[in-house]
């Protein structure tokens, strides 16, 4: 079985903790499955869980190169050169880091409010770019804009490989049997 679930903004991408931090524990009444890759506490969207070890290791492995597919909001005006700058590479200090594309677009349709909701300065404008990376390092995303100028606001993954989070609301989930992600996984990369 393979879970698409919406992760909510501050959520835990485990089932446990030694604080007080909200986990998957409370939205996620499956036993036997774990995520599939991570989405930091601060950043939303599509995780995807599983119980399938050979599925959850050929989509969170980073030598599979699995895409993946992410809304960013940004401090500051998008431009053509910092998509530019993105595409062809930043140095992080775990060594460089590339997206496979980069580029502006408007705010996405149909998105939910976040609580709380992003810091808002008058004097300073925000603008919203879709990056297409296929490793996962920790914070890359928020790395690789901020070291273009473009500090991250808002972060939500709504791709891994063929799964898409279409119209899932935070907290919800949707449900695949293990054939079912697998056929799609393999007409994906064809």
């Amino acid at each position: 079985m393979l879970i698409l679930f919406n992760k909510p903004f501050r959520v835990l991408s485990q089932f446990t903790t030694y604080s007080d931090k909200v986990t998957l524990a409370a939205f996620i009444d499956q036993p036997g499955v774990y995520p599939a890759g991570r989405l930091d506490y601060d950043s939303e969207g599509l995780l995807l869980l599983t119980g399938d070890g050979k599925l959850q290791s050929r989509v969170s492995s980073p030598r599979f190169h699995l895409p993946k597919r992410y809304w960013v909001q940004v401090e500051g005006e998008v431009t053509a050169a910092a998509c530019e700058q993105l595409q062809n590479g930043v140095q992080l200090k775990d060594g460089p880091a590339k997206a496979i594309t980069a580029e502006l677009i408007p705010e996405p349709a149909g998105l939910w409010r976040r609580e709380p909701p992003i810091r808002v300065r008058q004097s300073v404008p925000d603008s919203w770019l879709e990056l297409v990376i296929d490793e996962g390092r920790n914070r890359q995303v928020r790395r690789m804009t901020a070291a273009v100028g473009l500090p991250c606001l808002r972060l939500i993954r709504h791709q891994v490989g063929p799964w898409q989070l279409k119209h899932l609301q935070p907290g919800s989930q949707q449900y695949l049997e293990s054939q079912v992600a697998w056929r799609q996984l393999k007409a994906a990369q064809r």
